[in-house]
């Protein structure tokens, strides 16, 4: 469980901004993690907001998924390996009410439970 909030801000040029709220007042910068195919994105940035415990999260998406299909991004507390949050991008042909998106993300969470379980169970043995 994580103290963390994360809203979305708005998606522009390439790069996605979200508000992180809940994070110790005058502490070191909470450790936020984002996937894009399992893998971790280099380019996150965290600033401070103006405001005590308030961050502005900044992710750039990076270029291989600007491309035809449906892309997908998991925001995970790094500390708790809670998710926080997730966007998608669908480029291409567009389709009204498209579920790709959906398993897309389903797809990924499961992934991130099922590493969670073996590591739950490596370390209950």
């Amino acid at each position: 469980m994580s103290d963390l909030t994360l809203t979305k801000i708005r998606l522009h040029n390439r790069r996605w901004e979200g508000r992180l709220t809940g994070a110790p007042a005058g502490g070191p910068p909470p450790d936020i993690r984002v996937t894009y195919l399992d893998h971790p994105v280099e380019a996150v940035e965290l600033s401070e907001a103006g405001e005590p415990g308030v961050w502005t999260l900044t992710v750039t998406i990076p270029d291989e998924a600007v491309a035809d299909g449906v892309h997908c991004f998991l925001i995970l507390d790094g500390a708790s390996g809670t998710k926080l949050g997730d966007f998608a991008l669908i480029a291409g042909e567009a389709i009204s009410d498209d579920l790709r998106a959906e398993v897309e993300l389903l797809r990924a969470e499961l992934d991130m439970l099922k590493r969670a379980f073996r590591r739950h169970c490596i370390e209950t043995m």
